[in-house]
């Protein structure tokens, strides 16, 4: 499959959320998506980032934009991700990564010295036509509205 490319229709997907909902891309017609992926709930990382882009959720919703998580997490571990920080947005549990192949993110990571598969941190800004805006591959967890803002705030 292609690489996904700023100005590509975002790729259409279905997943369960945290609460066992259908969550669609068509969901978010005629809406902002901060579409986010993660490695896995309550690792350092991730918790930095998901606490940064709940921080700043108000200004992400005054700009317009709603925000989705995704990884390869379970609806338990996600449910007890987002009581546990509080967070404002829906997580997405994609078991069989078909979410997180669709859009290029699951693939051959490599950490102190030894290579595996997994889910390389990304974001995707989509706009309200489903055209992706903006994809973020180097993200600064504790730091990531900040990337954002300098973005879309242009």
């Amino acid at each position: 499959m292609a690489e996904l490319k700023e100005g590509d229709k975002a790729p259409n997907f279905k997943g369960i959320s945290q609460d066992g909902k259908e969550i669609k891309l068509d969901d978010y017609k005629g809406e902002k998506l901060v579409l986010y992926f993660y490695p896995k709930d309550n690792t350092a990382g991730c918790n930095a980032e998901a606490c940064n882009l709940r921080d700043n959720n108000n200004e992400f919703t005054n700009l317009g934009y709603k925000i989705l998580g995704v990884s390869p997490d379970d609806e338990k571990k996600h449910q007890k991700f987002k009581e546990k920080f509080n967070l404002p947005f829906d997580l997405i549990a994609d078991t069989e990564k078909e979410i997180l192949t669709a859009y290029g993110v699951w693939g051959e990571k490599k950490m102190y010295g030894k290579t595996f598969m997994g889910v390389k941190r990304t974001t995707f800004l989509i706009d309200e036509n489903g055209k992706i805006e903006k994809i973020f591959k180097k993200v600064k967890t504790k730091e990531h509205s900040e990337q954002i803002f300098k973005e879309i705030k242009l």
